[in-house]
C-alpha cells in the first residue's frame, strides 16, 4: 500500500537509468498511479547490474516499486499510437508524461494537440539536448578534484550518483507544481530539465560558482576536513573510525568538553589570539584541532567515545560497510517504519524503503514490489483506454502488447531454484 497524497494522478514513465525512474518511484510512494511503459523483453536497464541468480536485477526492481507495467512492441504498426493513447486518455487526473528517453512520436506539441492540458516532463542531458550522464556531469563540476586527496592529475569520483537523484527529486516536485496549476487553471505544461543545470544550479545555491567569479579563489582537495569549519575522520584505540562534525558552536562546544580540551583549547586561543568559536578559525586551525582531538580518540576503544560523545551530545557518526548498516544499523530495520519487508518476484523477501517523509497519520506504508514487464498491461488497456477483451486478445494476437508471460524471468527462477510463477505477483 502506498501513500494516498497523489491518489487519482496518473504518469506514463518512459525511462531508463536512475533520475526518470526514481521521479517516478517518488510520485508512485506519494500515491500517484504510476504506469511504465516497458520494450517487450526489457529495455536497456532491464537486466543492470547487480543481479540475482536467476537474472532478476535489483537495479531496476528497486528503482521501480509500486509501479504498474504496460509491455508494448513500438516498433509494429499500432504501437506507438497505444502509447500515445495511453499518454492522452482522458480523465481530470490523467495527461502526465515522464520521459528521459524522449521520441518524435511523444513530443510534446503532438501530444498536445489531442489533449492540450497535457503536462510533460523531459529529463535531458544538456540543455541543449546533447547527451550526459551523472558521471559525465560530475567530471564536470571541479568537485572531483576537491575529493579527498585528489587532484587536477588524479580526480577522484563520488560512487554517489548526486546530479540523478537531485535531478529526480527536481522532477518530481515540478510535475506536481504542474499538475497544481492544471487543477487550478486547465493548463498543460511542457517541462524539460537538464541534468547539468540541476548540477550546476545547486554549485550556484551553495555559493561555490560565486566563490570562483568574486573572490577569485578555488577550493582545494582538504581530505575528510569539513570546508568552512571543524571535522574529519579520527581512529579510536581499537581501530574502528568515526567522523566527528562541529558546524555550529554547540556542536563545537560539546566536542570540546568531550575530549576534556576546555583549558588546553583556551590556552591555544589566548597564545595566538584566536577564537575557535568562530568557523573561520576553526577551520584555519583544523591540523592542531585535529591533532588534539586525535590523541583523545586514539586513546579511547569505540565504546568509550559512544559514551562520552552521546554523553556530551557531540555530532559523530560511525564509519561502517553496507554490510554492517544492513546487518547492525537499527535505522535500517523495521524499527524504522520507512522499511518494510516485501515479496518481489525473482528476489524473494527482502526490506524496502517507503517514502522517506512521514506523515503521523498513516504511520507505516509499505511499498507495492516492482512488477514484471507488462505485469498490469491487460488491467491498464481496460482501466485507462477502456478496451474490451476482445480488443486486448488482438492485441496480444498481433504482438503489440504482451503480458508477464513475456518477460525472461518467467522461464528463469527466483535466484533460490523456486520458478517464478504468475501466483507469486502481487496483483
Amino acid at each position: 500500500m502506498s501513500s494516498t497524497w497523489l491518489s487519482g494522478t496518473r504518469v506514463i514513465e518512459s525511462s531508463a537509468f536512475i533520475a526518470a525512474p526514481l521521479c517516478g518511484l517518488t510520485l508512485a510512494q506519494y500515491g500517484a498511479d504510476v504506469i511504465r511503459f516497458d520494450l517487450i523483453g526489457g529495455g536497456i536497464d532491464y537486466n543492470r547490474l547487480p543481479t540475482m541468480p536467476g537474472g532478476r536485477s535489483l537495479y531496476w526492481t528497486s528503482l521501480n516499486k509500486g509501479k504498474r507495467s504496460i509491455a508494448i512492441d513500438i516498433r509494429k504498426p499500432g504501437g506507438k499510437e497505444l502509447l500515445r493513447a495511453l499518454v492522452t486518455a482522458p480523465g481530470p487526473e490523467g495527461g502526465v508524461l515522464l520521459t528521459n528517453v524522449p521520441t518524435a512520436f511523444l513530443a510534446h506539441a503532438s501530444l498536445a494537440a489531442e489533449r492540450p492540458d497535457l503536462i510533460s516532463c523531459t529529463i535531458e542531458g544538456n540543455a541543449d539536448g546533447s547527451t550526459a550522464v551523472d558521471y559525465t556531469v560530475q567530471s564536470a563540476t571541479g568537485y572531483p578534484m576537491m575529493t579527498g586527496h585528489a587532484s587536477a592529475d588524479s580526480p577522484v569520483n563520488s560512487p554517489v550518483p548526486t546530479w540523478d537523484i537531485a535531478c529526480a527529486y527536481q522532477a518530481a516536485f515540478g510535475i506536481m507544481a504542474a499538475v497544481s496549476r492544471r487543477r487550478q487553471s486547465g493548463q498543460g505544461a511542457a517541462l524539460r530539465l537538464a541534468l547539468s543545470d540541476v548540477a550546476f544550479g545547486v554549485m550556484s545555491h551553495l555559493g561555490v560558482l560565486t566563490e570562483v567569479e568574486v573572490l577569485a579563489t578555488e577550493r582545494q582537495a582538504i581530505g575528510n576536513h569539513i570546508y568552512g569549519a571543524f571535522g574529519r575522520d579520527f581512529a579510536t584505540q581499537d581501530g574502528k573510525r568515526v567522523m566527528v562534525a562541529a558546524v555550529s558552536t554547540r556542536q563545537w562546544q560539546s566536542l570540546v568538553v568531550a575530549c576534556a580540551l576546555t583549558a588546553t583549547i583556551a590556552a591555544i586561543e589566548t597564545a595566538l589570539g584566536v577564537d575557535y568559536l568562530r568557523d573561520a578559525d576553526r577551520f584555519a586551525g583544523r591540523d592542531l584541532i585535529a591533532s588534539l582531538v586525535a590523541k583523545w580518540i586514539g586513546d579511547h576503544t569505540l565504546a568509550q567515545v559512544g559514551l562520552a560523545f552521546d554523553a556530551a551530545t557531540v555530532c559523530w557518526g560511525l564509519y561502517q560497510s553496507v554490510r554492517d548498516l544492513s546487518e547492525t544499523d537499527a535505522r535500517v530495520s523495521l524499527a524504522n517504519p520507512m522499511f518494510s519487508e516485501i515479496e518481489t518476484a525473482g528476489i524473494g523477501r527482502h526490506r524496502a524503503a517507503g517514502a522517506a517523509i512521514r506523515f503521523a497519520e498513516e504511520g507505516r506504508v509499505t511499498p507495492a514490489p516492482a512488477p514484471l514487464l507488462g505485469q498490469h498491461t491487460d488491467e491498464i488497456l481496460s482501466e485507462v483506454l477502456r478496451l474490451s477483451a476482445a480488443a486486448i486478445g488482438v492485441l496480444h494476437d498481433s504482438g503489440i502488447v504482451a503480458g508477464p508471460q513475456a518477460d525472461p524471468l518467467m522461464t528463469a527462477n527466483d535466484g533460490f531454484g523456486r520458478r517464478v510463477t504468475e501466483s507469486m505477483l502481487v496483483k
